[in-house]
């Protein structure tokens, strides 16, 4: 059984060996406030402080363009725990391993309907006389009342605090505990991430893994340099060109997919929005399973194919369309445009993929199409007669053609050309056959960044 918040708080609050500082700006003071309701406070606690006011904010933390950011809270973090080593560590840092908590939240205010979240972190010695780590996760508030995302806030603050100190050995149980003693679908925690002393080795694309495998999130994102990202932060006000697949390998036609898709979704922006597209490519969690398990060493291998190419990517468990739509347009007020094969175009159309919506197929592509998002369908090629299938010669299902007209001539789905029929002629299986073939042809569908983890890949399959 998990301890309980208060125990968590009890138990710090009679470490002797842990000492630290609070400040809170946003939804009170409900961290701090914990250790309070629990006996021996002063055996943890330096220092709380919550400055509201944006003068006296900024007079402590300094100017800020966003005040509920990765940057504001980076700032506090310097401030607070450069005072707490100034001021205590000469009288007690021999012995003392010291924290300094922070966070900057937006909780509901009054007759307020906007996007309630907050960033969260802590700075910490491992041992005392250590050089700082940092911890930090951004979480969205999903309570419609104020008082119960205060109390929410609170118990994340705890977790992160405990789990820093006492789990920061194990990433599932670390990841996990953070949700300690809330109720499912309270909060979603979409980006964590190590630094600092003891993590300079540590690769956050896997907390990010963690954080989606433990449906604590839907999706989260990294950029091609591998830094992991709050989505909303890398979409905000940009449109969106997203290609899902599975990538195993990364191919040619994966990015001939892109290069050609580009140029028709631009011209659906307005002319402020053109050139400011990101572009994305989606992996899912269906397609990182091995058996039951998820392969950590397979996602990191299409992962970095993926971003030697220059690729922002996005991990989500969001298997059904309107799923991932709705994500993207959360994170963004522009256009989306979901870029997909033939293959995946018929999928959309099979029961099971509205099966737990009361209207069906209508419902799941009203849900799919509800902003404005675009489809961008790629052709395929049919093998046994040579056909060449577009967007246009597509044939639905029967009870269908009706629908799937009107989305083409409305311009819901858009048909991308192919200059390159020869891609079409391969799949990821073909890669794979050929790979263990020894029939080395296949390098011709593979960018030379991919070579290795598609031979290796091949060759995990084969044993």
């Amino acid at each position: 059984m998990n301890p309980t918040t208060y125990d968590k708080a009890l138990e710090l609050n009679l470490d002797p060996a842990v000492y630290g500082t609070f400040a809170e700006i946003g939804a009170g003071q409900e961290t701090a406030n914990w250790f309070f309701r629990a006996s021996g406070t002063a055996g943890l606690v330096a220092k709380t402080i919550s400055a509201y006011d944006m003068t006296m904010s900024d007079a402590i933390y300094g100017r800020a363009d966003r005040y509920v950011s990765a940057a504001r809270l980076e700032s506090m973090l310097d401030h607070e725990f450069s005072i707490l080593l100034e001021r205590l560590g000469p009288k007690r840092g021999a012995d003392t391993a010291f924290f300094s908590f922070c966070n900057t939240v937006r909780a509901r205010g009054w007759n307020d309907e906007g996007e309630c979240h907050g960033w969260l972190g802590v700075r910490f010695q491992m041992k005392p006389g250590d050089p700082p780590s940092d911890i930090i996760l951004h979480v969205r508030l999903l309570d419609a009342r104020t008082i119960d995302q205060m109390e929410a806030l609170g118990v994340i603050g705890v977790n992160l605090i405990h789990a820093a100190i006492r789990m920061r050995g194990h990433l599932r149980q670390f990841v996990e505990s953070l949700v300690d003693n809330l109720l499912e679908g309270r909060v979603e925690i979409d980006l964590l991430k190590f630094s600092g002393h003891g993590y300079s080795f540590f690769d956050n694309r896997l907390c990010a893994l963690q954080l989606v495998e433990s449906g604590l999130t839907d999706a989260t994102m990294f950029l091609p340099n591998g830094e992991v990202m709050q989505p909303t932060e890398v979409l905000y006000r940009r449109p969106v060109l997203l290609l899902r697949g599975s990538f195993d390998p990364v191919m040619k036609i994966h990015l001939e997919m892109l290069n050609q898709a580009r140029a028709g979704f631009s011209q659906l922006l307005e002319d402020e929005d053109k050139g400011r597209e990101v572009e994305i490519c989606e992996i899912s969690m269906a397609n990182l399973l091995r058996g039951k398990a998820v392969d950590q060493i397979d996602f990191l291998d299409r992962a970095d194919a993926l971003q030697s190419l220059g690729k922002t990517v996005l991990l989500s468990r969001c298997a059904e369309f309107h799923r991932i739509a709705a994500f993207l347009n959360r994170c963004t007020a522009k256009p989306v445009g979901i870029l997909l094969s033939i293959g995946l175009l018929n999928e959309l159309f099979k029961p099971k993929w509205s099966a737990n919506l009361e209207g069906g197929v209508l419902e799941s592509f009203g849900r799919l199409f509800k902003n404005g998002v675009t489809l961008h369908v790629f052709p395929w090629q049919n093998r046994r007669n040579g056909e060449l299938v577009t967007a246009e010669s597509f044939r639905p299902p029967q009870d269908s053609v009706h629908l799937y007209r009107h989305f083409l001539d409305n311009g819901l789905i858009v048909g991308i050309p192919s200059e390159n029929p020869d891609l079409l002629a391969y799949t990821g299986r073909d890669i794979c056959r050929m790979i263990i073939a020894d029939d080395e042809t296949w390098k011709q569908q593979v960018p030379e960044v991919a070579w290795v983890m598609a031979e290796r890949h091949a060759r995990l399959r084969m044993d």
